[in-house]
């Protein structure tokens, strides 16, 4: 049996544990979003693209792209954005014509056309 330096030891246990966090906190960022989000995305991706076994992958992996991409609270402010920017009036133009829902929406769709690219 090979005999290490205890320090390297130690030096190999820090490496290890590290590297394991290191994807526990990827695995984390991946799965902020409820599974009822993923859902309710995978169901309006089928809705526009067609019900069929192949899309609901395709539409399940895009999520996940977008997941991977935008946290959850970034996700559900852009859902919100695009919302409400369809009321009329005032209320609409604010969602409209603000530099932050252009922002919002401008992630969004980067995400989108991320995921359209990796999955479709």
């Amino acid at each position: 049996m090979v005999r290490m330096h205890p320090l390297f030891q130690s030096c190999v246990l820090v490496a290890i544990l590290v590297v394991a966090a290191a994807a526990r906190a990827k695995a984390d960022d991946l799965n902020d979003y409820p599974t009822s989000a993923r859902a309710d995305y995978v169901f309006g991706c089928m809705k526009a693209n067609g019900e069929t076994p192949e899309l609901l992958q395709k539409c399940s992996c895009s999520i996940d792209v977008i997941a991977s991409i935008i946290p959850y609270d970034g996700y559900v402010a852009a859902e919100t954005i695009l919302s409400m920017s369809q009321v009329s009036g005032p209320v609409g133009s604010e969602f409209r014509s603000t530099e932050p829902a252009r922002l919002s929406l401008q992630e969004f769709r980067r995400a989108q056309a991320e995921a359209e690219i990796r999955c479709f």
